[in-house]
């Protein structure tokens, strides 16, 4: 599905975000990225959604390089690949009702109509959200809606970039099992990116660890969490807080 290869993204300065990033992301694989702040997660993010252009190296979706393309050439990857961002208000325009803005993606001629009121009802939302504005809703409601907006289009891939650092941790647990859902519903590949470890290891069956520009270990995520190679990977797992515990205590309540 994503093949990137020796990928380099150096800015003003002299400042390397990304060394040399080389992985493969296959079709109905739950691919996590983590790092802390500066790793170049979201600078990756970018360069897979053809959002900017690497300096060197390559990157493959569905076997077309998509780095040199023009944007006019990009059409078919805005439909196939989507994007959940951190901050659901943020990107999120505060001015449109939720139901212009799942339906944003869409073009004119589809029915819009029956497409939306399946999103709302997949995404766990009412269907007199439509009308309603994001400052409406709460964070966890917003995610909601950032959700369904990126799978209207019917994306091959969802791209999750650290879509609940910004929740409480109950509220987390709900967007972490609907993903998982939707995931598995609609036969998405996912791409989770996230400075949590705990997180990825919750939604994700491969990750790769990143640290200043570089991919330091990847492999089973499971295999990573219990018996980690790389000193930058074992500080990670250290410095995991309890969500793990939490997220069990919540769905054992639930």
């Amino acid at each position: 599905m994503i093949e990137v290869n020796n990928l380099h993204r150096t800015y003003r300065r002299n400042v390397h975000a990304l060394k040399g990033v080389t992985f493969t992301v296959n079709a109905g694989q739950r691919f996590g990225i983590v790092g802390e702040s500066g790793s170049g997660k979201s600078t990756l993010v970018r360069l897979l959604a053809a959002l900017d252009r690497p300096t060197g190296g390559l990157i493959r979706f569905r076997g077309t390089r998509i780095d040199t393309l023009p944007e006019r050439k990009l059409k078919f990857l805005r439909n196939d690949l989507q994007i959940v961002f951190q901050d659901p208000m943020g990107s999120l325009d505060p001015r449109m009702r939720v139901k212009d803005i799942i339906c944003e993606p869409l073009d004119r001629d589809y029915d819009r109509s029956e497409r939306l009121r399946e999103l709302l009802d997949a995404v766990g939302l009412p269907q007199n959200a439509a009308t309603r504005y994001p400052h409406q809703f709460s964070g966890g409601q917003r995610q909601r809606i950032s959700i369904a907006r990126a799978l209207a289009p019917y994306p091959k891939v969802l791209v999750a970039d650290e879509p609940v650092s910004a929740l409480d941790v109950s509220v987390r647990a709900q967007i972490l099992n609907l993903l998982d859902e939707l995931v598995e519903r609609y036969d998405l590949t996912l791409v989770f990116v996230s400075h949590d470890l705990a997180v990825v290891r919750r939604v994700c069956d491969t990750v790769a660890v990143m640290r200043r520009g570089q991919i330091v270990e990847i492999g089973d995520v499971e295999q990573i969490y219990r018996y980690p190679n790389h000193p930058y990977t074992r500080e990670l797992i250290a410095a995991v807080p309890t969500l793990q515990g939490a997220l069990a205590r919540f769905q054992g309540g639930s």
